[in-house]
């Protein structure tokens, strides 16, 4: 599987989701702008999009809700780690109140990879980010023996996008 995300105006990213109305998409609205999600095992309909391989998810990508990306610079002899870790994971996300979908995206063309999750809402998240299973999920954080004590595998600040899913029917 594969996704594509393109960015634009949220008026013109809707004008392509109609057009391939047949086609998973996920448009979505943020603060910095807008962006369109394609998920599909074919090609995609966009010109020039960040291009992704799913490695690892859970839950359908859905039309509404909220969207976080957890942008993360990794370096090429740091991924096998990196991606051992997400496709070991314990899943306890999934079992969260309000939780929808999650994709981790191995990039193709640079070094970041996504993880993508979308939720019913921010409070969603919020309550997800101060669970005891968030906590155990990233229990090794700061440690000895946690990814980011290991500065050769990120090449880079990770940082965060997030966006609403307006339920237009």
């Amino acid at each position: 599987m594969k996704v594509f995300i393109t960015t634009g105006t949220y008026d013109f990213l809707k004008t392509i989701q109609k057009k391939h109305s047949s086609e998973n998409m996920l448009l979505m609205d943020g603060t910095g702008g807008a962006a369109l999600v394609h998920e599909t095992d074919g090609k995609t309909v966009f010109s020039t999009p960040r291009r992704y391989e799913v490695v690892d998810g859970a839950g359908a990508l859905v039309n509404r809700g909220y969207a976080v990306l957890n942008n993360i610079p990794v370096t090429d002899e740091g991924r096998p780690l990196f991606e051992h870790r997400f496709k070991n994971r314990a899943g306890a996300i999934e079992n969260q109140p309000g939780f929808l979908s999650i994709r981790v995206l191995r990039p193709l063309d640079t070094d970041t990879y996504v993880i993508f999750t979308q939720w019913e809402n921010p409070a969603a998240f919020e309550n997800w980010k101060s669970s005891q299973a968030f906590n155990e999920a990233h229990k090794k954080r700061g440690t000895e023996v946690g990814l980011d004590q290991k500065p050769h595998i990120f090449s880079g600040k990770s940082y965060v996008t997030t966006f609403t899913i307006p339920n237009e029917k």
